[in-house]
């Protein structure tokens, strides 16, 4: 759609902003909005060239949650395995927060980019770091994710994943039913890991099925990443949580980097994380889920 006037003098900030990162002069013409987001706005823009960028707009104060996002991308772009889109730049104007990459044609996946996705993922889970967690803070959805590195991956998930959304659970009002279970889960969460502990892998940390799709030319691409290092089958579980991966993702993952036997068990582990943030994003039903999740576990070690 044609530049109204409301927002002219966005686009025309945000044009400046890409043609310094470019070199190249960029004015926008047009601006669409773009479905499928829930925290922010997203948008195409192009010039009368027909030269296009992907951005993101949100208030002023999530600045730091786009460059983080920023960060993330260039984190997992140097490791070569699966296509992020390009960062260009990010900045803000007056009172809106923007981030801007590449424009990517994508469809959704066939068997082949599936197969694809599952075998630049176990290459992206090869890349480790000495700690766990990350050199700067990011978020998961809208909230906070604290990424300050430990070495011991119990105390990480325990400090920084389950204790961290817990907290955030109570002052949301869950019942404190839940956050008591859940303090009991997080004494015990030894008994779920053997002797060997994980390497910290360099995890998407956001893998859900609205988080990637194909190019063109058959490639998968990921947007919107939570990146930090950790254990890998933490990425996995998510993938399991609500769908979108075929069988030939995770033969194709498997075939490259095995999973664990005791991934079954820890998988709900893992997603009970994502679970209680969903409680915190959104409340409704996943206050139960979280409690279910919490009382299966309990249950592997009572």
């Amino acid at each position: 759609m044609p530049l109204n006037s409301e927002s002219k003098s966005l686009w025309i900030a945000i044009g400046k902003e890409i043609s310094v990162a470019s070199r190249k002069l960029f004015e926008i013409s047009r601006a669409q909005s773009v479905s499928g987001g829930c925290i922010n706005d997203a948008y195409f823009v192009q010039n009368n060239q027909g030269e296009r960028y992907f951005v993101k707009t949100n208030q002023a104060e999530k600045l730091t949650m786009f460059e983080a996002e920023v960060a993330g991308l260039i984190e997992i772009a140097r490791t070569h395995t699966v296509r992020v889109p390009q960062p260009i730049c990010s900045g803000k104007f007056e009172n809106t927060a923007f981030v801007v990459t590449e424009y990517i044609e994508m469809v959704a996946g066939n068997a082949s980019s599936h197969r694809k996705m599952g075998t630049k993922i176990a290459n992206m889970h090869m890349v480790t770091q000495a700690e766990f967690g990350w050199r700067i803070d990011n978020t998961i959805g809208d909230t906070p994710q604290p990424n300050g590195l430990m070495n011991n991956w119990i105390d990480f998930w325990r400090e920084h994943r389950l204790g961290f959304q817990l907290n955030l659970a109570l002052k949301n009002s869950i019942a404190k039913e839940v956050v008591r279970k859940g303090e009991k889960l997080m004494v015990d969460l030894a008994a779920f890991f053997p002797e060997e502990m994980p390497r910290p892998a360099l995890l998407y940390g956001d893998l859900w099925g609205g988080n990637w799709m194909m190019d063109s030319q058959g490639e998968p691409v990921v947007f919107d990443p939570a990146v930090y290092y950790g254990d890998r089958e933490a990425d996995i579980a998510m993938t399991e949580l609500f769908g979108g991966f075929s069988p030939d993702f995770y033969a194709a993952y498997n075939a490259v980097f095995p999973l664990d036997a005791g991934y079954k068990t820890r998988k709900t582990l893992y997603n009970l994380y994502h679970v209680l943030n969903h409680f915190n994003l959104f409340s409704g039903g996943y206050a139960a889920q979280a409690e279910r999740m919490i009382d299966t576990l309990l249950a592997e070690i009572h």
